[in-house]
């Protein structure tokens, strides 16, 4: 019965004695091994590089290169280095022995050889060999590993260096002091953002108009908390794909579904230890709703894909620009997920309800400004500062900070006048009763009708772009796309009617 160890085995055999050959190349081939036969030292190195062997069986007493000289010529060549030699020898065993082990044999076998003790000495050989083999790509592996294990290391001690260097610009960015305002409006919610530091794991919904900064007040507590080491992920989740959302927020293995080519964490396992702000949070298809309530209640995820899941160590807040209790009663959105996310309610007052703090906030952005184009900050006139109280700001503190930036870029670093201000044309209703009567003639005064009225003349004024349009306006797509079709069905409507009365 053939051993395992030699089935397949490719053996060398060199010796000058064809006799020797023959009875060699008969053993070994009944017991599954491939045999090349060489009848001398110089065809051996020729014909071992050649058929790369897994074991050679050498004889030492041979014309012209002994095996000694062959096996240390074996041991030079980087192709036969490490294949094993055996000697075959009929000199004295101990002298053999040692001037073989000195030319890089493994063993020898004595002349008369007996079969058996070729068979063991052979297999015991290819063993070793063989083990040695995995040893060694064990080791390389293990070394790889080591080596990538270093560079990880490495890697996440220079990113949290970052971190750290980040997070206290952040600190100094989005603190408190990115905060300015004197109104009673303002200083509520400011007491609320200083309340909310101290809890590091209370969840708050923060609800306000677009632009008026709910993002400022999530990055505020959380670089004002102790999680500020930790990383703040800012999702918008009205901007993510409906198919996507899953994989994103919980992450997914490979495998997954068609395109997941590899393993990718969710924005969960990346907020962990810190905070993940979830934006425009109204706008989360309603099947992902319960599993988002899962994660909250649970404090874990699971990847799609995946069996078990994984604990995280993460606080919430969640910001909407749209009336939640509205969509409860429509059924889109959980109502347990409300209360879930609403522990703690911010409401982020609009900038028509602040007006005082609107000169305050418009001299903060020129200081910002000027210091980023590398100016004098500019006088705010008195002019300046009455256009810009009398103006609605539908676009709340964005619009005005986006006003303030090209009006400091016009002024070219003079005083600010004026006709720097460029305010929307389309939205500034609150400036109506100062205007000219041809300004406002078509002007429509249904609220609905002037919504739309007010979102084509933006639609036109960005070339149909709607993510600009929604930009001007201060709002989102989604409420475009509403008053659009809304607007489609009071005109089909009012075709109808017309139509019936025609009749």
């Amino acid at each position: 019965m053939a051993h395992l160890e030699l089935q397949g085995a490719r053996i060398l055999l060199v010796d000058d004695q064809p006799a020797n050959l023959d009875v060699l190349c008969e053993l070994l081939e009944a017991e599954g091994c491939k045999v090349s036969m060489a009848p001398n030292g110089q065809l051996a190195l020729k014909l071992a590089p050649q058929v790369l062997p897994d074991l050679i069986l050498l004889d030492v007493m041979m014309p012209g290169m002994d095996g000694y000289e062959v096996c240390r010529r074996l041991k030079q060549l980087p192709e036969t280095r490490e294949i094993p030699v055996i000697f075959i020898t009929a000199q004295d065993q101990t002298e053999s022995g040692v001037a073989g082990f000195a030319a890089g044999s493994v063993d020898y076998i004595p002349k008369p050889f007996r079969d058996q003790e070729v068979r063991i000495r052979v297999q015991t050989h290819l063993r070793l060999s063989r083990l040695s083999r995995e040893l060694a790509a064990k080791n390389e592996e293990l070394t790889e590993k080591n080596r990538q294990l270093a560079e990880e290391v490495a890697q996440r001690k220079a990113l949290k260096g970052q971190l750290s260097m980040i997070s206290e610009r952040e600190i100094e960015r989005w603190g408190l002091k990115g905060f300015v305002g004197q109104s009673p409006t303002f200083q509520r919610s400011f007491k609320e953002i200083r309340l909310l530091q101290e809890s590091v794991t209370t969840s708050v919904l923060i609800t306000g108009e677009s632009g008026t900064g709910k993002e400022l007040v999530a990055r505020a507590i959380h670089f004002g908390s102790p999680r500020c080491e930790g990383p703040f992920v800012p999702v918008n989740c009205a901007a993510i794909p409906g198919e996507l959302v899953e994989s994103l927020l919980f992450g997914h293995v490979r495998g997954a579904f068609t395109g997941a080519d590899s393993d990718r964490i969710g924005y969960f396992q990346m907020a962990h230890g810190g905070t993940l702000f979830l934006d425009e949070i109204g706008e989360m298809p309603l099947e992902l709703q319960a599993k988002l309530l899962r994660v909250l209640e649970d404090g874990e995820v699971r990847r799609i894909g995946e069996r078990e899941g994984r604990k995280v160590e993460v606080r919430v807040l969640a910001a909407t620009n749209v009336e939640l209790s509205d969509r409860i009663k429509k059924g889109v959105f959980r109502q347990d997920l409300y209360f879930r996310l609403a522990r703690y309610l911010v409401a982020v007052p609009p900038l028509r309800q602040r007006q005082e703090d609107i000169p305050l906030l418009a001299q903060h952005f020129l200081q910002l400004f000027a210091k980023e184009m590398g100016r004098e900050v500019p006088e705010l006139s008195a002019e300046v500062s009455e256009a810009l109280k009398a103006y609605s700001f539908p676009g709340n503190v964005r619009e005005l900070k986006n006003i303030i930036e090209r009006a400091l870029i016009e002024s070219g670093g003079g005083v600010l006048r004026a006709h720097h201000l460029h305010f929307l044309p389309e939205a500034a209703t609150a400036m109506v009763t100062a205007a000219p009567a041809s300004a406002t003639q078509e002007l429509p005064w249904d609220l609905e009708e002037a919504e739309a009225w007010l979102i084509k003349r933006a639609i036109a004024r960005t070339d149909g772009n709607l993510s600009e349009a929604a930009r001007l306006l201060g709002t989102n797509r989604n409420r475009i796309y509403r008053a659009l079709a809304q607007e489609e069905h009071r005109g089909q409507g009012g075709r109808a009617r017309h139509e019936a009365g025609s009749q």
